[in-house]
């Protein structure tokens, strides 16, 4: 990944190639410019600017066309250009230079839709994170959102400290965020720690719920449930308002808390597809 401040300044040399394959001997030909190179600025390809070139043809000063030069320079400029884009890991159309600069310093890790337009978050494997020293890797997750959520960024300075590993929101929807927390915090259970050697679903979210809602949540629990994936149980609740989903499992020597809220106005709009993301949780 390239650093933003590296981003900007390829951008920005790029676009003055660009400027430089549009304005190549302006001043000598009063033929007219190909319009691939206008196009090619914004969704073309050095290739495509070599290729309508090849046609282009002005007027001689005797006996018929000739070839223009014009050509072979801008050709030798975007065979360049194509070369330094592949030299610096961009692709030759700009618009992908400018989403590189963007997306500088996040990794993003959505699939694309599926037919009804969810798509499935997976933490990168590149994403950084250890939550502590000596911590292992924290084990990738995934689970699925509708469309228009989207990740948003998670401040050094994020009341949810250091164990927020990921948040996620829809405006008019919800929110959601992952909690990695240690393990040893509340037990020692070693490198492979599963959440019914924490303790049963009671005990568990009575310890490790104030890091999700940031009070005491004894008497506000609605229900808890239990179930199983690929060997791994995950525990379930649902709170009273404010409206909280919570899956949690174990893994490593980390507990994974999965967390949804929402307003009360969004609980009762979207409670169907909120409850479908909080199930789609889980610890790979």
């Amino acid at each position: 990944m390239i650093p933003l401040a590296a981003a900007e300044l390829n951008t920005k040399f790029l676009s003055s190639c660009f400027s430089a394959i549009r304005s190549s001997d302006g001043s000598s030909h009063s033929a007219k410019r190909p319009t691939a190179v206008r196009s090619s600025t914004v969704n073309g390809s050095a290739a495509s600017v070599i290729d309508e070139c090849v046609e282009e043809k002005k007027p001689a000063s005797s006996n018929g066309l000739k070839s223009s030069g014009l050509c072979g320079r801008r050709s030798a400029i975007a065979s360049g250009l194509s070369l330094l884009c592949a030299v610096l890991g961009f692709e030759e159309d700009a618009s992908a230079v400018v989403k590189q600069g963007l997306l500088a310093g996040r990794i993003p890790g959505l699939s694309g839709p599926d037919e009804r337009g969810w798509r499935t978050y997976r933490r990168p494997d590149e994403k950084s994170g250890g939550h502590g020293v000596g911590w292992s890797p924290i084990i990738p997750y995934t689970f699925s959102v509708p469309p228009n959520w989207e990740e948003v960024p998670v401040s050094i300075a994020d009341l949810g400290g250091t164990e927020i590993d990921l948040r996620f929101a829809n405006p008019q929807e919800g929110r959601l965020f992952v909690v990695v927390a240690p393990v040893l915090r509340f037990a020692d259970l070693g490198e492979d720690a599963k959440i019914e050697d924490i303790g049963p679903p009671e005990k568990v979210i009575n310890a490790f719920g104030p890091e999700i809602t940031g009070e005491n949540v004894e008497g506000k629990v609605l229900s808890m449930a239990v179930t199983e994936h690929f060997g791994r149980k995950y525990y379930h609740y649902e709170l009273e308002p404010p409206h909280v989903l919570i899956s949690a499992t174990a893994a490593g020597n980390r507990l994974y808390m999965f967390g949804i809220t929402g307003s009360g106005l969004q609980w009762k709009r979207h409670y169907k597809d909120l409850k479908e993301i909080s199930s789609s949780f889980r610890v790979t």
